[in-house]
């Protein structure tokens, strides 16, 4: 065991309070990337193989990268990114941006789990129309504000 402040490591190597505290916050943020892959996996309605496939993994792979035992290449995260049709920066947001909001969707994503695939596609539907109309509502009040 390494003397002083340092952390024995496998092979015999000491790390410093630094590089723990450095390497837990890694760990934090690996977690965090793997539920959110998860999350959105799941809301999708995507089993890991067939979201897996999709992505050109095998569902072992997906199936670690998930939970944490496996970290994920850049490439597999542009592929599952692809595949989930998001971008690969919702994936990478800070923690700290996860608010009450954050919380809502991941209800949604557990609600929606247990519709059936047609239920789904008709909640998606209703989505984009919101978006739609929330984003033409914003472009009329701000011709409005500009009169």
């Amino acid at each position: 065991m390494a003397k002083g402040r340092g952390i024995q490591i496998e092979g015999g190597e000491a790390m410093s309070q630094t590089e723990t505290s450095t390497t837990t916050a890694l760990d934090a943020e690996r977690r965090r990337l793997a539920d959110k892959l998860r999350e959105v996996r799941e809301f999708l309605g995507l089993s890991q193989q067939d979201a897996a496939t999709a992505a050109n993994l095998t569902r072992l792979a997906l199936s670690a990268i998930e939970t944490g035992r496996r970290r994920i290449e850049s490439v597999e995260l542009q592929a599952l990114a692809r595949v989930y049709r998001q971008p690969v920066s919702y994936f990478l947001e800070e923690a700290e941006q996860e608010d009450a909001a954050a919380s809502e969707l991941r209800f949604l994503a557990r609600a929606a789990k247990e519709l059936s695939p047609k239920d789904r596609t008709e909640l998606l539907k209703f989505a984009e129309f919101l978006r739609r109309y929330n984003a033409s509502t914003d472009t009329r009040r701000m011709r409005t504000v500009r009169e």
